[in-house]
């Protein structure tokens, strides 16, 4: 993601491994299953050769899976990337944000993982979600961050410019040449209200 000027990142992950743990499993019970059926039918070491091999293409599937998903929370935008070849990429500002929710069953409580989404405002898109992060509370807190950050810098950009601006002040005060309204400025050397300046000393 190409960060904006003033823009930090509070918030970078993938779907935790724990939440594709079901796909993970049923992939090494196929890869079992498939040794088992070779081994019985042409020969055990093939079958084992060739379980391992479903197996490791389980690992790298899996793998795949979540690094093609990035969820990336930051000081101005929520942001959603999906795909390696392909790519879909989902964004919204974060003052657009107005309610977070979890949603963690029984299991996933147990696994640490689950599901944040986003109700935004002024968008039609009803699936901003984080699904299968890890700690999720971590992820509300880090939006909770974002705002926070972001009200208090919409407070000073409010009253920056009108606070020790220029051409602040009472009028005619500060101003060269200009004395009180209805009286000329005084003259060198004159006394206000007398008679034209003294002469110098010894004149």
């Amino acid at each position: 993601m190409d960060l904006h000027p003033g823009e930090e990142v509070i918030f970078d992950g993938h779907p935790s491994w724990r939440a594709l743990l079901a796909f993970y499993i049923y992939g090494t019970l196929a890869a079992i299953a498939v040794g088992v059926i070779v081994a019985l039918a042409a020969d055990v070491g093939l079958g084992v050769l060739i379980g391992l091999v479903v197996f490791a293409g389980v690992i790298v599937i899996g793998f795949v899976r979540r690094m093609a998903t990035s969820y990336i929370v930051s000081t101005q935008r929520l942001y959603i990337r999906r795909g390696i070849l392909s790519k879909h990429v989902q964004q919204t500002r974060i003052d657009r944000v107005q309610n977070v929710n979890t949603n963690q069953t029984f299991l996933m409580r147990i696994l640490r993982v689950g599901t944040v989404d986003f109700d935004t405002a002024g968008t039609d898109d009803s699936d901003f979600t984080f699904v299968g992060i890890s700690s999720p509370h971590n992820v509300v807190a880090a939006v909770d961050r974002a705002q926070r950050e972001g009200a208090v810098a919409l407070q000073q950009g409010g009253v920056g410019p009108t606070a020790g601006g220029p051409g602040v002040g009472q009028p005619g005060v500060g101003q060269p040449g200009i004395g009180q309204p209805g009286t000329p400025g005084a003259q060198p050397g004159a006394q206000p209200g007398g008679a034209p300046g003294a002469q110098p000393p010894g004149a």
